[in-house]
């Protein structure tokens, strides 16, 4: 394909994370590093004529920024912006911290949730909608996801409908009823492997909130979701065949 994509991302300079997130859109959508170009909104939000010089809108995770703390800079005109995305129909997917800037930027509300935090490789159930949506449809019934929040959508916003769940939160993933956007908790973005190099990276911060037992279990449960690895192709070709 010869789609060129915008990718903002809440990430510093020297995270890590930054490059390797924009790698691993690239690989899971098929395309070229250079196909998917990144928009740093520690800098400044994009216009929506930014945004609309390009095929298509993604919005990757966070390093240091929550939407419930509201400690991204320029938040609400993020939010406005997205809002303004939904309103044309701009193709987007949304992951993680995309996915709890989408939920605001409709009128949803996002939460802080230890009890529900997320970290490693959890098994989600497709909702009812899921199944007879265009992109979740292809999904088996329970499918491994890539996580790793703290946050969660207590509420979903009007116009939207809920694909899939977890045991914990009920809200992962979200379709805008009749427009090409959708948004997931997890990170299809992702694989298992790509997780674990994640997880390992802050393993010193994770060590300071789980006991060695639980830090131990959640080592165990890192693995493969070859299910969930297709649904950025899928987007694509859903939206441009």
């Amino acid at each position: 394909m010869t789609l060129k994509i915008l990718l903002l991302q809440a990430r510093h300079k020297h995270d890590l994370a930054r490059e390797e997130e924009r790698q691993s859109f690239a690989d899971r959508a098929g395309l070229t590093i250079e196909q998917i170009v990144p928009h740093d909104l520690l800098e400044k939000p994009p216009t929506l004529a930014q945004i609309r010089r390009y095929d298509a809108l993604m919005v990757g995770g966070s390093g240091a920024y929550s939407v419930f703390r509201q400690n991204l800079p320029d938040q609400q005109a993020v939010l406005d912006v997205l809002a303004e995305v939904v309103a044309v129909g701009h193709p987007t997917f949304a992951s993680c911290f995309g996915f709890h800037l989408m939920v605001n930027a409709l009128g949803g509300k996002v939460i802080y949730d230890p009890d529900c935090m997320e970290v490693g490789t959890y098994e989600l159930t497709l909702a009812e909608e899921g199944r007879a949506d265009e992109l979740f449809k292809t999904l088996p019934a329970r499918f491994n996801a890539q996580l790793g929040h703290k946050d969660r959508a207590r509420f979903l916003p009007p116009g939207v409908v809920n694909l899939a769940s977890s045991s914990c939160v009920e809200y992962q993933a979200l379709r805008v009823v009749g427009q090409p956007i959708w948004a997931t908790q997890f990170h299809p973005e992702m694989t298992g492997a790509e997780n674990r190099i994640r997880f390992d990276r802050y393993v010193d911060e994770y060590a300071s909130i789980y006991s060695p037992e639980e830090l131990q279990a959640v080592l165990d449960r890192f693995a493969e979701s070859p299910e969930a690895d297709q649904l950025i192709p899928r987007f694509l070709k859903t939206v441009f065949g």
